[in-house]
């Protein structure tokens, strides 16, 4: 049995490594808002605890072990947030700090219940994919929004989750995962807003300007 420190930790690292940074103690600081000094005392247990390794030059990583760990905290976080948004009503922009509570306590028999209740769903209320049960895990490397060129056109495939500011501005503007639009204007690189047009459902054919930064949290897949 792990505390919730160590899950907390664990997943991180995965998070950190996952959009391409190098897991070092500021990284896993600034991500969990703790002291340099408490992060190097806990990797120092989860290394102790062959959860993580140290490699020169890069950074920590997850063993097999902290891997599986990690993998089955985001299964509980994203099952759960899909349970709040789909079956309780709770906005998209609430779900994620419920969810980091449920994750550590959620039992084996109501994470099943939930899963299958739900039809056993395959991405969360942000498009983010839920590992199987098995843990197996496949996150698509979808460039972010503002990478595309003007002319371009996709499908919003994920948006971040953990700034609930930024999911109420998405949701303003109606762009959720699923929704099918092409970039206007807006060269990538530029520190610029970028317009889009939206191309399905009632908002077709609406314009809306997305400001640079979150353009960076918005992912996109079926480019054309």
């Amino acid at each position: 049995m792990h505390t919730s420190a160590v899950e907390d930790y664990l997943k991180a690292t995965y998070e950190i490594a996952r959009l391409g940074g190098r897991v070092t103690t500021s990284a896993l600081a600034e991500r969990l808002g703790v002291t340099p000094a408490s992060v190097t005392g806990m990797v120092k247990k989860l290394a102790a605890m062959r959860l993580v390794k140290h490699e020169r030059y890069h950074g920590f990583k997850l063993t097999p072990s902290g891997r599986r760990i990690a993998i089955e905290m985001i299964r509980h976080h994203r099952l759960v947030e899909t349970y709040l948004h789909d079956a309780l009503g709770m906005p998209w922009d609430q779900v994620h700090d419920e969810a980091e509570k449920w994750e550590h306590v959620l039992s084996e028999d109501l994470e099943a219940r939930m899963d299958a209740a739900l039809g056993h769903p395959t991405t969360d209320p942000h498009g983010a994919p839920i590992p199987s049960p098995a843990l197996d895990l496949v996150e698509e490397d979808h460039p972010p929004l503002l990478r595309l060129d003007a002319g371009q056109s996709g499908v919003i495939a994920e948006v971040s989750d953990d700034d609930p500011e930024l999911l109420r501005y998405f949701g303003g503007l109606g762009l959720f995962p699923g929704t099918a639009c092409s970039v206007v204007t807006g060269p990538p690189y530029v520190e610029g807003p970028v317009t889009i047009r939206l191309l399905d459902g009632d908002r077709a054919g609406t314009e809306v300007t997305v400001g640079h930064r979150a353009a960076a949290h918005l992912f996109i897949r079926d480019i054309e």
